[in-house]
């Protein structure tokens, strides 16, 4: 029986099903061309201000403020990029930004990988209700500890160094990285942990040899995050910071901030050009870090799942 035959038994012309599918092959294209040209709108809005913060980065102080605004400068003044190291000690702080985060993400993810190994593999009594202990605290403003947790440093005489933004990523990681490392072991059969003591592999040869490797797209995904939160955060620095030669780099723009906009505002210099210079700098390695690994942090988020 053909085609045309099964329509006329239903009632339906070929004619009549042609103009049908063609009407939907219609609505798919337009709606294609909308989901397309929204798209492009929201990508140009979102782009706008990083294309604005890097033409402004490359501008003299005076293109800033002309009406009707100056999309592009005339020249490129690429030494506003040296300029700001030398009115502050910029490049000092992206130093010092670069190591707490460094060692941050290494305590963070190392010591998170380590607990959710032992919240995934081993058996003791209570293990159910710690580790609902543990996912509790992420339901803990960070304001309620923060008074707490700054007369512990100050009493161990860590204010003004770099161990309170550092050396907590060690103790645990934080209960998300912990949740998300125990979710990726516990999806792991059972029969491997067995097979590799069969063979003679221990508890911790097994973590480093066979679950890290294992489970690269959750390491990638966690150091993208911590990444992230630590280069840019703010609010533990100006806490525990106060000498300028340690301030980190969103320290150090909050700082040329109230500077620029003070004394030397005043006195007809303004500097918001390299203020701008500034930003670009410093949003820079999270774009480059993000872009370059994206697709493993996708995959990572995607393999945790809801599992276990």
């Amino acid at each position: 029986m053909t085609a045309g035959t099964e329509l006329k038994q239903v009632g339906v012309t070929p004619q009549a099903a042609r103009v049908a599918v063609g009407r939907r092959r219609r609505r798919v294209t337009v709606f294609q061309v909308f989901a397309a040209l929204l798209t492009v709108l929201l990508g140009v809005i979102f782009f706008f201000p990083l294309f604005w913060s890097v033409s402004s980065a490359l501008k003299k102080p005076n293109e800033l403020y002309l009406i009707p605004p100056r999309w592009w400068p005339e020249v490129m003044q690429w030494q506003n990029f040296v300029q700001v190291g030398r009115v502050v000690p910029f490049y000092t702080f992206f130093r010092n930004t670069f190591v707490i985060t460094i060692l941050g993400m290494l305590g963070g993810v190392g010591s998170a990988s380590l607990v959710g190994y032992g919240f995934s593999s081993f058996r003791f009594r209570g293990r159910n209700i710690l580790f609902l202990i543990v996912l509790s605290t992420m339901m803990l403003p960070a304001e309620v500890t923060l008074i707490p947790t700054f007369l512990i440093f100050n009493w161990l005489h860590w204010v003004n160094t770099i161990k309170p933004l550092v050396i907590p990523n060690y103790l645990g990681g934080g209960a998300f990285s912990i949740f998300l490392f125990r979710q990726f072991f516990a999806s792991i059969p059972k029969d491997l942990n067995d097979a590799a003591k069969i063979d003679g592999c221990g508890p911790f040869r097994f973590y480093w040899r066979i679950l890290i490797p294992l489970s690269m797209p959750v390491v990638i995904t966690l150091f993208i995050l911590y990444f992230q939160y630590l280069w840019n955060d703010l609010m533990g620095p100006l806490i525990y910071l106060a000498s300028q030669e340690k301030y980190t780099i969103s320290q150090g723009l909050l700082f040329m901030r109230t500077s620029f906009s003070g004394t030397q505002a005043r006195r007809g210099a303004p500097m918001d050009h390299l203020l701008m210079a500034g930003s670009v700098v410093a949003m820079m390695p999270s774009l480059i870090v993000f872009f370059a690994l994206q697709r493993y942090f996708i995959k990572g988020v995607i393999m945790t799942g809801i599992k276990g």
